[in-house]
């Protein structure tokens, strides 16, 4: 159903995709948008590795809950700073692609659980986590990629 890399010496292992989705704070998720345009929206993230899931949050309506109510087939892709090689001046990046099915998590007391963890990738404190959500809980609409297909690759930058 997924096409294999076409650049295959350069895919990464399923751990190397894993670190990637652990360490990285920001990707994009792409909708199928208006008309059949794609909508790729930057965004933070965060990755369950128990459940092998990726979590986004943000309002409850716009045109990424429009697009994901119409069609929750989605990709989401990271990548990481990269290292510059040694004596020259490009870097070797790794990314990660990932292909799913989202939904919006209804389970309340699941969400606030998902929604802690991916808050404590992010605020330097448990305090600010804690301020965050309960601020904000009640307007905050929290998504579920379920990973279907998931792909790592190494390229020089040049």
């Amino acid at each position: 159903m997924f096409r294999g890399m076409r650049r295959f010496k350069q895919e990464q292992s399923k751990e190397v995709c894993i670190k990637i989705l652990k360490n990285e704070k920001r990707g994009v998720l792409s909708v199928q948008g208006d008309d059949g345009y794609p909508y790729g929206i930057p965004i933070n993230y965060y990755y369950d590795e128990e459940l092998n899931k990726i979590y986004f949050h943000g309002a409850g309506a716009g045109h990424k809950i429009d697009s994901i109510n119409k069609d929750n087939k989605v990709s989401f892709c990271t990548w990481n700073k990269g290292e510059q090689v040694e004596g020259k001046w490009y870097y070797m990046v790794l990314s990660v692609v990932v292909f799913g099915r989202i939904r919006i998590v209804e389970d309340g007391d699941f969400k606030v659980n998902q929604l802690r963890k991916m808050a404590t990738k992010y605020y330097p404190t448990k305090e600010e986590v804690e301020f965050e959500l309960n601020r904000d809980l009640h307007r905050v609409t929290l998504l579920e990629l379920d990973i279907e297909h998931m792909t790592g690759k190494i390229v020089e930058e040049k």
